[in-house]
């Protein structure tokens, strides 16, 4: 069955992210985490509060069934108020959770139309948009590591990254 391969390759997808964003948070301070390179861009604290904000909405709430009592102003004003351990505490929490529920979705429930954000959607269309949300602040997570560590994050050490296609 063709679902049950994009809901394990959508579940692996966001399994990826979680490591990425650890090894990123790992090398940094707890004022590092909260510092903004300027007043209209996110600290590395404000997008792990966003992606868990969103990853919850979209995917424990809507996918899940469980009630959303997002707060996305608070994502992006929050300043300080939680340690990096507490940031990826709550953020292995919540891509485990969607893991969970990914693997247990069906045929039927991938079809269904859910109201989410004030958008119509199908469960389909809700995983490849928490997919591709998660993955993209993982890369602006990687890059402000990056620029403030002047650091490889070594997440393809050992890979030979220029083999050619068969």
């Amino acid at each position: 069955m063709l679902y049950k391969e994009f809901l394990e390759q959508s579940a692996y997808r966001l399994s990826l992210n979680y490591p990425r964003i650890k090894t990123c948070i790992d090398m940094l301070s707890d004022i590092e985490l909260w510092q903004r390179p300027n007043v209209s861009s996110n600290s590395i604290g404000n997008l792990v509060l966003h992606l868990c904000g969103n990853m919850t909405q979209y995917i424990i709430s809507a996918l899940g069934k469980n009630a959303d009592n997002r707060n996305r102003d608070s994502e992006f004003s929050a300043k300080e108020g939680y340690t990096a351990a507490e940031l990826l505490e709550k953020m292995k929490h919540v891509t485990d959770n969607c893991v969970k529920i990914i693997n247990e979705l069906n045929e039927e429930q991938l079809t269904a139309n859910y109201e989410v954000q004030g958008y119509t959607m199908s469960g389909i269309a809700i995983i490849i948009h928490v997919t591709e949300h998660y993955s993209y602040h993982t890369g602006q997570i990687v890059f402000l590591t990056k620029s403030l560590k002047d650091t490889d994050t070594g997440f393809y050490k050992g890979k030979n990254l220029n083999i050619k296609n068969k």
